[in-house]
């Protein structure tokens, strides 16, 4: 007689697994990694190096000595949030400051909860956020490093709070737009200003390509993000172009890209439903231009996805995915 073999589920095996998708987002974060080494030369180095060096040791130390479970470093997730978190400083800021950051995302905002697929808030976001409300001074140096393509060293507002800071003197965009040479060819290819990661819109849209193509994300959130921003920003610009900024101008500058493609498709810290993750999305876009507009703070990324981030449970529940094989 023939044995059948009964095994619990899942039946169906694929060739994926937590360190092929996070090695994944380590390659589509390369041509940002390299754009900023270019332009900010050793100070960039310097901050991916104790970033995510920081993020690996703690990790280890955690849950070899801590947790005592076995050793979680080789699945890469705290190497992308060391990446992350160093693209999401200023590139002059202190190396400590990147530690501290390091520290915070892996030890308190990861590990306490358990580690990787437990934690509430995307660990490089919520560091970010902790660091400027921590260090406000060094998380605003907009100095510019010397890079490798001799660039000069300067230092100047980012374009966000240039804006800012000239409407608040009662100037129009025009005129603002006019004094500091805006190019929107210059905010797609190199954008010096900001933080590290944000340097080059087309850099971070390649690593979009990339991690759509190798199917680690979905577009719906990144896309849900863009629209909003766009429709948002369209409306307040045609009633009132001198004093509000347009959808172009909101999507090429600032943490737009960066945080819509990278840190908000995390897979642990949003909806697991499509339609969750577009209210997810819309969401992140709503506050984030609310943030800009009527704001203290000329950025909103950071603070938008963290406060989605915290309403993903309610999200779920609202918005359940479809069970599989179910019409």
């Amino acid at each position: 007689m023939n044995k059948v073999l009964v095994s619990p589920s899942p039946h169906i095996h694929a060739d994926i697994s937590t360190a092929r998708i996070m090695r994944d987002v380590v390659i589509a974060l390369l041509p940002s990694v390299v754009v900023s080494i270019l332009y900010y030369g050793w100070s960039s180095v310097m901050l991916l190096a104790v970033s995510v060096i920081t993020c690996i040791l703690v990790e280890y130390l955690v849950t070899r000595f801590l947790l005592k479970n076995p050793c979680t470093i080789s699945d890469w997730s705290a190497a992308v949030t060391g990446v992350l978190l160093a693209l999401n400083l200023p590139p002059a800021c202190p190396w400590w400051v990147a530690m501290i950051g390091a520290i915070f995302a892996i030890g308190v905002v990861k590990m306490t909860f358990g580690g990787l697929g437990q934690n509430l808030f995307n660990p490089a976001i919520a560091a970010r956020v902790f660091l400027l409300v921590s260090f406000p001074v060094a998380m605003t140096n907009w100095a510019r490093p010397a890079g490798f393509l001799n660039v000069d060293a300067t230092s100047g507002a980012t374009l966000l709070g240039t804006v800012k800071e000239g409407l608040a003197k009662g100037d129009t965009l025009n005129q603002i737009f006019t004094a500091n040479d805006f190019s929107y060819l210059q905010t797609l290819f190199v954008n010096i200003g900001g933080s590290a990661g944000e340097i080059s819109a087309l850099a971070i849209l390649i690593g979009f390509v990339y991690l759509l193509a190798r199917k680690v994300i979905r577009p719906h959130i990144t896309l849900s993000i863009w629209a909003t921003v766009i429709v948002f920003s369209g409306i307040f610009w045609l009633i009132n172009p001198d004093q509000y900024t347009d959808p172009l101008f909101n999507l090429l500058t600032g943490g737009v890209l960066l945080g819509s493609v990278f840190m908000a498709t995390d897979y642990v810290t949003s909806p697991m439903s499509t339609r969750g993750g577009i209210v997810f999305g819309v969401g992140i876009g709503l506050l984030t231009m609310l943030i800009r507009y009527f704001g203290s703070y000329p950025e909103g990324v950071s603070f938008a996805i963290l406060i989605m981030n915290s309403v993903v449970p309610l999200i779920n529940k609202a918005f359940k995915q479809k069970k599989y094989g179910r019409a």
